[in-house]
């Protein structure tokens, strides 16, 4: 029998590869259709150049420059409100358009503040060209009072005619990709927990060892996959709605989750099974797997994942009360030395399950809290959603937006410096532009948005494949419309294809590739409304080269380094933040673990700071993979620095949530304290040698030892609290330890940070 194989049209698979989804073909296609027709409907029948000029390039921008995600309606009501705001900035445009430094300083203020307010909102963010695109066209056109009407009509027609395509033309199929990567990644974890588990209770066959490995690396897939959705694109993406805030959460849980808790715990086969910390490991397990049932159908009811989440609390509790009166029978004897040591790694040893599965729990009930908020939100009646009524525990957005917004208010945070370099820029091509009397001021100003990159390189190659594009782009557009000559009706055959290409081109080919296609369309527009032949041409390639000139003198003068320089002051900024916090929390605890200490409160401002450091981190990040060029060091191994951070953050929080239950009941135990107190200082130390060492003042420091964090000395100084009265440990005996535990996690985890810390500084080295 011969095998059919599927025919597909010719370049399919190859359009396929480079634009996924067909996303960037979508938007084109829409863009051929509306955009001459928009264009050709005020241009032949309104018959106003004006009301033509923005129609044309407001279809562009409303259609080709942003896409919004999510659900229909979702994309409508964004795309609604970007046309308002659109509206509202070409009148500002237009009023302040006929003085000259006027203009120049609004476009810098106005260019700032829609750059920066990106990093509030991936909504925002998405809508950046767009919004600057609806200042630069009238801030660059000077016009009165009097044409404001025609602007407005003109793009007020691109959106109207924008709403009707994105709902009826080919609409985009509802898309998340962090959430449903977050769900997949859930699932996965689930299954890895389960494998585990059985792996345990089969007595670690072959063919459940083989099982357990296929879920493992199931988990590691699932799981990178969620990381690399996270970081596909130059913001976080995440809007100021309620569920989207709850699901970006879960990326940093589920990351600590698989990169860090699980490998931290004991081979299967390598340690006596425990069947309490099974019965915990199998509750986990269902609980990942409701949240992941609950975020992809928020409508159902929260009941079973609540129910999970509770029998998982249980079989923790159960797990710690018979760890505690199951302790070694010499776990209070005081025999000295080899022997002392040997006892206390039998105490210790005997904790160690409960430990691991109090870990494992807390950072399974946050993913849980957080899935359940999100699906909480989004059960929110109409009304609820239009009052701002937020789920019981979520701030509100105007919150969340002021927060993210803080974290960037700092001399180092890239965003902030990208933003006011953008807008230093733009507001200097306006008056540039303006004072050199060019005739089309607007192509400077463009081009200066278009190659502005996060260094002077990058910025300077791109000038480079703007102008080689727009050449290319005029070569061929002037040689159509000089074999055209005067025939009109040829030109408006031809625009719709290369509205199309312009559109394509940049997605699926190359930025210079979309220049060309660009300057090919302008020179067939703009010879329908005043026919100017190639010589307009000519006037862009000149436009382009003074605009790229600008960018490229901002990018000298503004933080020239890039976005790798910057990366290694946000990774020193947030592991030094991320420390500090831990330290605090350890100390919250101290605080509460004798009635004599006096007490601390909660480490919330480290809490913040923490917080907004990572948040910059991230941002800085992306600038890093977005970045052209090769790489120095392999991303994996920068990846593996930001996990770091996060490690250390969600470790603080768990150090917090262990002692917020307890009611410093019991004795002295000033030693045990100390003991807390110096291996924090110990650790809080290495870290800050490390840190400073990612930003290059002094060498990556030696991993801490095994031993550096006292943890015999801890387990000694609390052993004659391990029994109480009724031969029980008391609860804040082993919260003692687990909090020396959890600093032990963080002295474990510089194994893996000193190897790309060390590579980054040799890299510096040579640079």
């Amino acid at each position: 029998m011969v095998s059919r194989r599927r025919r597909t049209l010719p370049g399919l698979d190859w359009l396929r590869a480079h634009d996924p989804g067909f996303a960037a073909l979508r938007r084109a296609a829409r863009t051929a259709l509306i955009m001459p027709a928009a264009f050709a409907f005020s241009d032949q029948v309104i018959g106003n150049p004006t009301v033509a000029t923005f129609a044309a390039f407001g279809s562009f921008a409303m259609l080709l420059l942003v896409d919004f995600p999510g659900p229909m309606r979702d994309r409508l009501r964004a795309q609604a409100m970007l046309a308002v705001a659109c509206g509202v900035l070409i009148s500002l445009g237009t009023l302040v358009s006929g003085t000259t430094w006027l203009a120049a300083a609004t476009m810098a203020v106005v260019g700032f503040g829609v750059l920066f307010a990106g990093v509030v909102s991936s909504v925002l963010a998405g809508a950046t060209t767009t919004l600057l695109l609806a200042f630069i066209l009238p801030v660059s056109l000077p016009g009165t009072v009097a044409s404001i009407p025609d602007r407005l009509a003109g793009w007020g027609l691109a959106s109207g005619l924008s709403l009707l395509a994105i709902a009826l033309l080919w609409p985009a199929p509802s898309r998340d990709p962090v959430r449903t990567a977050a769900i997949a990644a859930c699932r996965a974890l689930s299954a890895r927990l389960r494998a585990e588990v059985d792996h345990v209770l089969c007595g670690g066959t072959e063919r459940s060892e083989a099982r357990h490995a296929a879920a493992i690396a199931e988990a590691d897939r699932a799981v990178g996959a969620l990381h690399a959705a996270f970081f596909a694109t130059p913001y976080r993406p995440t809007g100021l709605s309620t569920a989207a805030r709850a699901v970006v959460r879960l990326v940093d849980e589920l990351r600590w989750l698989n990169e860090l808790v699980l490998q931290a715990m004991p081979r299967p086969h390598l340690v006596p099974g425990d069947a309490r910390a099974c019965i915990v490991k199998s509750a986990a397990a269902s609980s990942l797997a409701e949240a992941a049932d609950l975020l992809d159908a928020p409508a159902r009811s929260p009941a079973a994942l609540h129910a999970a989440l509770d029998r998982m609390r249980g079989a923790l509790a159960e797990l710690e009360h018979a760890t505690t009166t199951r302790l070694p029978d010499d776990a209070g004897a005081a025999t000295p030395g080899a022997e002392d040591r040997a006892q206390m790694r039998r105490i210790v040893s005997s904790l160690d399950p409960s430990f691991r599965a109090q870990e494992l729990s807390f950072v399974v009930a946050q993913v849980g809290r957080n899935v359940d908020f999100a699906a909480a939100a989004e059960r929110r009646s109409w009304m609820d959603r239009v009052l701002g009524r937020q789920p019981p525990g979520l701030a509100g957005p105007l919150s969340a937006a002021q927060e993210r917004a803080s974290a960037h208010v700092e001399r180092h945070s890239q965003w902030l410096r990208n933003s006011l370099r953008g807008g230093a820029a733009l507001g200097l091509s306006v008056l540039v532009a303006d004072l050199s009397s060019v005739q089309h001021g607007f192509w400077v100003v463009l081009g200066t948005l278009a190659v502005l990159r996060s260094n002077a390189l990058s910025t300077g190659q791109n000038v480079a494949r703007g102008l080689v594009g727009t050449a290319v782009g005029f070569a061929l557009g002037g040689l159509i419309v000089t074999l055209v000559g005067t025939d009109t009706t040829l030109l408006w055959v031809l625009l719709p294809p290369a509205v199309l290409l312009a559109g394509l081109a940049p997605a699926a080919i190359s930025f210079a590739a979309g220049q060309a296609a660009f300057t090919l369309t302008l020179l067939i527009l703009f010879n329908l409304l005043q026919p100017a032949g190639w010589r307009l041409g000519l006037v862009r390639i000149e436009d382009v080269a003074l605009g790229g000139a600008v960018s490229l003198a901002v990018g000298i003068l503004f933080w020239p380094r890039g976005a790798g320089p910057a990366l290694g002051d946000a990774l020193s900024e947030a592991y030094a933040d991320s420390a500090s916090y831990l330290a605090g929390a350890v100390a919250f605890g101290i605080g509460r673990c004798d009635a004599v200490a006096p007490a601390r409160p909660a480490p919330t401002d480290e809490a913040i700071r923490a917080a907004a450091a990572s948040r910059r981190l991230d941002d800085t990040f992306r600038g890093y993979v977005a970045e052209r060029g090769a790489k120095p060091i392999p991303l994996a191994e920068v990846t593996s620095l930001v996990t770091g951070v996060v490690g250390l953050r969600l470790a603080a929080d768990a150090v917090l949530e262990l002692w917020q239950g307890d009611d410093g009941a019991g004795g002295d135990r000033a030693e045990a304290r100390r003991q807390l107190v110096a291996g924090t200082e110990l650790m809080t130390g290495w870290y800050g040698d490390f840190a400073a060492s990612l930003a290059g003042r002094g060498p990556v420091p030696e991993p801490l030892d095994g031993d550096a964090l006292a943890g015999a000395q801890l387990v000694d100084a609390v052993s004659h609290d391990l029994r109480g009265a009724d031969g029980r440990a008391t609860g804040t005996a082993v919260r003692m330890l687990w909090t020396g535990d959890h600093l032990d996690a963080a002295r474990r985890l510089q194994d893996s940070l000193v190897g790309p810390a060390r590579a980054a500084a040799e890299q510096r080295a040579l640079s």
